[in-house]
C-alpha cells in the first residue's frame, strides 16, 4: 500500500482531508512524520463573534418587551451564525487539524441546541480547548456548562421536584451507554444533580438550598453524593471507558466495531485516567488502522464534505453566510444538532436528493451549474423566517472565487486522483475524464462530483 494512500487516509480521519498546501509533501511524508505533525502542540485560539450584544432597556410596556425579545433573538441568531462559520473556517484553515476534528466529534457527542450565543460560544471553546485533554475534565466541564444545563432542563431539577432529563442523558449518551444502568440509578443521579444551575452571565451555580442532601444509592455505592461525586463514580466504571472508546473507533476507524481492538484500546484508555490524546495516538499509530477494510469505508458527513472541498480548492467566499444554507440543505448545521443524540452517521447521510446535491456542489461552487435546491423549514435554523419563500428570497449563491491558477500549478505534474479520492483504485477514470488529460481543473471538478468522493 502506497505511502500517499496511507497519508491520505490518516489526514482524512485525523483531520478534514488533504489541503492544497500539503499536496507537494504527500510523497515525502511517512505516516510517522505526519503523525508528529498531527500531535504537535499548537497555540490555541478561541472562536468569537463580532456582532454586538443586544442591549435591553427597562420598560413595562408588553409590546416593547415582546419587541425586545424578538430583537434579542435576532442578535443571538446572527452571533450563532458567526460562531458556526468561524468554527467551520477553523476546520478548513487551522494547522491543528486533529484538535478541530476531535472538537467536531465532541460537538456531536455533547450535543446541545439553544439560542443563547454566549452560552454556545462558551461551550464550543471549552470543548475545543479540551478536545485532546482528559475526558474526566471534559465531562465535568461540559456537565456544568450553561448550554448543557439549559438544553437538558437541569435548572428545573430541585430537591422536591427532581428532573431526570439531564441525569438520563449523561449516562445513556455521554458515558455508560444504554443498558449499563437502571431506572433507579437515573433517579438517584438526578437527585445528585439537584441545584446545579447557572447565572445570566453563564457562570455555573450550585443552589445549595435546592440540593437534595439525603443519602443516595448510585451504581452500587451509597452516600450523600453531589453532582461532582456522582460523575466520578461514573468515571470509575470501566464500561464508561469502553463506551467512549467504541464511539471514537466507530467515528475515526470503522463503523463495524472490532471487539478485541476496542477492548485493548479501552483498557489502555482507562489505565491512562482517560487521556484522550493518548487514545488517539494509539489509534493512528497502529498498523491495523491502515488495514484495507478501514480505508475508504466511511461516508463523509456534510461538514467533512464541505470542509474537505474548501481545503483542496483555495477559495474566497463573498457571501459566507450562505454556506450555512448548504449545511442546512445537507442536514448538518453546526450548533444545531437534530436532538441530544447528535447527528447520525454513515448511510443516514445519503438519500436520492442529498446524494445528488452532494455531487453537484463542486459544479455549483465552480459556477458551472446553477443552485436549484431549497431548504426544508426549521424555524430555529431559518433565523425566525417561517416561510420557505422568505428563506429562499434571502439566499444568494456564496459567490465563490476559486484560485484555479494555484490548483493548476499544484497538480501540473501530478495525477489528481492520487490526492483527491481516497480509494482511487475503485474509480472509473474514463467516466471522470470527459475532458482532455491536459484540462486538470475540469478533471478535478468531475472527480469531486463522483460517488467515490463521498467516501473517506
Amino acid at each position: 500500500m502506497s505511502s500517499v494512500l496511507n497519508n491520505k487516509h490518516l489526514i482524512s480521519r485525523a483531520g478534514f482531508g488533504v489541503s492544497i498546501n500539503q499536496i507537494n509533501n504527500m510523497e515525502d511524508w511517512t505516516p510517522q512524520k505526519l503523525s508528529d505533525v498531527l500531535f504537535r502542540n499548537y497555540n490555541f485560539t478561541e472562536i468569537t463573534y463580532q456582532t454586538p450584544d443586544f442591549v435591553k432597556t427597562e420598560t413595562d410596556d408588553p409590546k416593547l418587551i415582546a419587541n425586545q425579545k424578538r430583537q434579542q433573538l435576532k442578535t443571538f441568531q446572527k452571533q450563532n451564525e458567526e460562531l458556526n462559520l468561524n468554527f467551520l473556517m477553523n476546520m478548513v484553515h487551522n494547522e491543528d487539524q486533529l484538535l478541530e476534528k476531535m472538537a467536531f466529534f465532541w460537538h456531536g457527542h455533547f450535543a446541545t441546541r439553544i439560542n443563547n450565543s454566549q452560552f454556545n460560544q462558551q461551550l464550543l471553546n471549552f470543548i475545543r480547548k479540551n478536545a485532546l485533554g482528559n475526558f474526566k475534565d471534559l465531562l465535568i466541564g461540559v456537565s456544568k456548562s450553561p448550554a448543557m444545563l439549559n438544553f437538558l432542563n437541569n435548572q428545573q431539577n430541585k430537591k422536591d421536584h427532581p428532573n431526570e432529563n439531564f441525569a438520563r442523558e449523561v449516562m445513556e449518551l455521554f458515558t455508560l451507554g444504554r443498558g449499563n444502568y437502571t431506572e433507579t440509578d437515573i433517579k438517584e443521579l438526578a437527585r445528585a444533580f439537584t441545584g446545579w444551575s447557572y447565572d445570566k452571565d453563564g457562570n455555573f451555580q450550585e443552589r445549595k438550598n435546592q440540593h437534595d442532601n439525603r443519602d443516595k444509592t448510585f451504581l452500587g455505592k451509597r452516600g450523600n453524593f453531589n453532582g461532582d461525586e456522582a460523575l466520578k463514580i461514573i468515571l470509575e466504571q470501566k464500561t464508561t471507558a469502553k463506551f467512549i472508546t467504541e464511539k471514537i473507533y466507530r467515528f475515526f476507524v470503522n463503523e463495524i466495531p472490532d471487539k478485541s481492538i476496542i477492548d485493548k484500546l479501552s483498557t489502555d484508555f482507562y489505565a491512562s485516567d482517560y487521556d484522550i490524546k493518548g487514545l488517539m495516538k494509539n489509534i493512528f499509530t497502529s498498523k491495523w488502522f491502515y488495514d484495507e477494510k478501514n480505508i475508504g469505508n466511511r461516508i463523509k458527513s456534510p461538514t467533512e464534505l464541505i470542509v474537505g472541498m474548501m481545503r483542496i480548492l483555495p477559495m474566497e467566499i463573498k457571501n459566507s453566510e450562505n454556506i450555512v444554507v448548504y449545511q442546512k440543505l445537507l442536514g448538518q448545521m453546526l450548533l444545531y444538532p437534530p436532538n441530544v443524540s447528535g447527528w447520525p452517521n454513515g448511510k443516514s447521510w445519503i438519500d436520492s436528493s442529498s446524494l445528488m446535491l452532494r455531487m453537484q456542489i463542486p459544479q455549483i461552487w465552480s459556477g458551472i451549474r446553477p443552485m436549484e435546491y431549497s431548504a426544508k423549514e426549521d424555524d430555529d435554523m431559518d433565523m425566525g423566517m417561517k416561510s420557505r419563500e422568505a428563506l429562499n428570497k434571502s439566499f444568494k449563491n456564496p459567490n465563490i472565487i476559486i484560485d484555479w491558477k494555484k490548483v493548476e500549478n499544484t497538480f501540473k505534474d501530478k495525477k489528481p486522483e492520487n490526492y483527491i479520492i481516497i480509494n482511487s483504485g475503485n474509480i472509473n477514470m474514463e467516466s471522470v475524464k470527459q475532458f482532455s488529460d491536459s484540462d486538470k481543473i475540469k478533471a478535478i471538478i468531475n472527480m469531486m462530483s463522483t460517488p467515490e468522493y463521498q467516501l473517506m
